[in-house]
């Protein structure tokens, strides 16, 4: 479903991602895991098209980056760090306005779903401006699953959450996943990110240097293995 070969991006004489190589399964739910600086959210921007490669080769859903971005952008879902809601309209409102903005046949019908899906359904009239941090992330993500994406990528859905925000965005993320989606995510909340990825990809200094699956991973292992992984550098 994703292809990556040899990415590179530099900003300047900075290189931030250096001959990174990575590849996600049709309906795997990875986690990029790795230091402040390793380059995640570039990656990130580049797979959502939102930034262009210096260089490499790099396919999301059969087309190529970045120049069949348009068609990329049909099939993606993304949740960034800034929600990228409406504050002054509903809950309701931001996925009707989306939803016109995707051709979402049924908009209704599916707006109701995904409110549900999101655990939102009895504040879909309530302003954007209104909801916690964590209301707000759940209805990023209702927002980028609208129309049904064949991938989702996720930059640090966690971050400024409190506990009980982050157990209902847990839910929500395993729900999302169960439909078959592709899932992407970057995190450095350990303990919950086990709990949902299949694999963990550590990205350190640029590039992808060690992976492993969950079932190898003993119930506390993800921080023993990303620790190894960054003493092997």
């Amino acid at each position: 479903m994703i292809k990556v070969h040899r990415l590179i991006k530099r900003f300047g004489p900075k290189t931030v991602l250096s001959s990174l190589t990575l590849e996600v399964e049709s309906g795997e739910f990875v986690a990029i895991i790795g230091p402040n600086g390793a380059g995640k959210t570039t990656l990130l921007r580049i797979l959502s098209s939102l930034s262009k490669p210096t260089s490499g080769d790099i396919s999301v859903a059969g087309y190529k980056l970045p120049a069949q971005a348009a068609k990329v952008r049909q099939r993606l879902g993304v949740v960034s760090h800034l929600p990228l809601l409406y504050g002054d309209l509903t809950a309701e409102e931001n996925l009707i306005f989306y939803g016109r903005i995707y051709a979402v046949s049924g908009l209704v019908e599916r707006i109701h779903q995904v409110l549900e899906l999101v655990g939102l359904t009895n504040r879909s009239g309530d302003l954007v401006r209104t909801f916690s941090r964590g209301m707000q992330q759940r209805l990023a993500i209702g927002r980028a699953v609208l129309h049904d994406p064949e991938v989702l990528l996720l930059d640090e859905p966690h971050t400024g959450l409190d506990q009980d925000a982050c157990d209902m965005l847990d839910k929500v993320l395993k729900d999302v996943a169960v439909q078959g989606r592709t899932v992407v995510m970057t995190s450095h909340d350990f303990v919950r990110v086990q709990d949902l990825a299949d694999r963990f990809d550590v990205l350190s200094r640029g590039r992808i240097i060690a992976s492993k699956r969950s079932a190898e991973l003993s119930r506390d292992g993800l921080q023993a293995f990303y620790r190894q992984a960054l003493e092997d550098v």
